[in-house]
């Protein structure tokens, strides 16, 4: 692997990848499940201090093992390679798919405020449930278009992630400044004013819309469980940053500008996030937050900030953000992919370089396989059942930097985690709290997640069995 992407580029990576369509969308969500301005910020706090502290731990793993593979070749070199395998299974199957085709949704979605002919036409094909539509087939061109242009060498594709991260962070802080300046009736009081009072409103259904009901107080545990359901939105949105890890092989001395990258990444993107909520809270009330048009308060709060130049202001941010999202996680993706196959644990043909010095069959295996659980429609559905699988993975990865302290304290460690123990267990108990709490009151975040997992154990063991014979 040569050795072409720097602090900067790895930095753009980080945040590039973490900021997709969720911080544009999933308030409204959280608000419904709280209720409250002051919960509304304390959980994306928490999930801010989870994000920087799993980061900061990753940074002693990143040291240790400064090659491509990332969070696969940490848990396979600590725990073995069944574990190791059921990540990659997962990020293959869906997590770093699902991703891809979800945020490739939300491109072809935000095109159509812009272009409306998307949304109104008919659909290409349909039969009961299922249907192609102009969205989705924009979606899928988007994922073929990056996935070739990073097929082509790894300075296009780093080229496209710097200049498209540096636009959507100009872009945030605009609506984050404007969003102070321009509001003439700031609704921030008015938020503030139930303060630690919990309270829910899951609306009704009418046509594509959701209608607020009757908001009703909530506390003890109910509240604990809008918490965990509110953690589901923000945790989500706050992802992918580890895709750096899977570059590991192509960063400039990885030992250190790894977990430079992954600390001063996250802090940034966890400061914008906190600040755009502060604007949904200044320019939005209550109700304008949580039922906001098809869920996205961020326009709501443009419209209110730029007037009737809102809405194409922010579908053009939000496509910049998507478009710069997608090729992140297309970049760093097939990486892990490669690095499964040369441990024969994936496609042999993925082992391979191309004239370009890329994984071009891996890109291109990733790639088709994004574009077909967008042609599905059921992107969606798998993503919720994972993100609980996702922070697991986060958990075993964190334990793995204290058991590798106890198990091997011997090995050369470069950079050694900030406040360990305190920063490792701060996240694995939070953590375990959004687990529990998801496991008692959204149990369909959970099972699912784990039967696609478990999926993976007879492909592992069916992998092993061919290798034996």
């Amino acid at each position: 692997m040569q050795k072409k992407l720097k602090l900067w580029d790895a930095t753009m990576l980080v945040m590039g990848s973490m900021i997709g369509s969720g911080i544009f969308i999933v308030s409204s969500d959280m608000m419904r499940n709280l209720g409250s301005g002051y919960w509304l910020i304390a959980v994306w706090i928490i999930t801010g201090i989870m994000t920087v502290a799993a980061a900061i731990s990753y940074g002693e793993l990143s040291s240790m093992f400064p090659k491509a593979g990332g969070q696969y070749t940490y848990i396979t070199e600590i725990f073995g390679k069944m574990p190791g395998f059921l990540y990659g299974w997962g990020l293959f199957t869906v997590i770093q798919t699902g991703t891809i085709a979800a945020v490739a949704m939300a491109f072809g979605k935000f095109t159509a405020y812009l272009i409306p002919w998307l949304n109104d036409s008919h659909p290409i094909f349909q039969n009961g449930g299922f249907k192609i539509t102009w969205v989705q087939i924009l979606a899928i061109v988007v994922i073929i278009f990056l996935t070739f242009v990073n097929t082509k060498g790894l300075k296009n594709g780093k080229i496209l992630q710097d200049v498209f991260t540096s636009s959507k962070i100009l872009a945030l802080l605009g609506i984050i400044i404007f969003g102070f300046l321009l509001i003439k009736d700031s609704q921030w009081a008015q938020n503030m004013s139930f303060g630690w009072s919990g309270f829910q409103n899951f609306g009704r259904e009418v046509g594509n819309d959701l209608l607020p009901t009757d908001w009703k107080p909530i506390s003890g545990v109910t509240l604990l469980g809008g918490i965990a359901a509110a953690l589901v939105g923000s945790i989500f949105s706050s992802v992918a940053w580890e895709n750096v890890t899977f570059m590991s092989g192509e960063i400039e001395n990885p030992k250190k500008n790894v977990v430079k990258s992954m600390v001063f990444g996250t802090v940034i993107v966890m400061l914008l996030y906190l600040l755009v909520n502060f604007v949904y809270l200044n320019a939005l009330d209550r109700d304008g937050i949580a039922f906001a048009d098809k869920n996205r308060p961020a326009v709501a709060a443009s419209e209110v900030i730029f007037g009737s130049l809102g809405t194409m202001i922010m579908a053009i941010l939000v496509m910049i953000s998507t478009f710069g999202c997608i090729n992140g996680l297309v970049l760093a993706g097939a990486r892990v992919y490669q690095s499964m196959a040369k441990d024969g644990l994936f496609f042999k043909s993925a082992i391979e370089n191309n004239e370009h010095n890329v994984p071009g069959k891996s890109l291109w295996m990733q790639g088709i396989w994004a574009s077909v659980l967008a042609l599905s429609g059921q992107y969606g559905d798998l993503l919720d059942m994972i993100s609980f699988v996702i922070v697991l993975f986060y958990m075993i990865t964190v334990f793995g930097v204290i058991y590798l302290r106890i198990k091997k304290p011997n090995l050369e460690r470069p950079y050694k985690t900030w406040l360990y123990p305190i920063t490792p267990i701060i996240y694995l108990i939070i953590g375990t709290a959004f687990c529990v709490l998801l496991i008692w009151f959204k149990p369909q975040y959970t099972w699912p997640g784990f039967i696609l997992i478990l999926l993976g154990l007879p492909v592992y063991f069916f992998i092993n069995r061919k290798k034996a014979n």
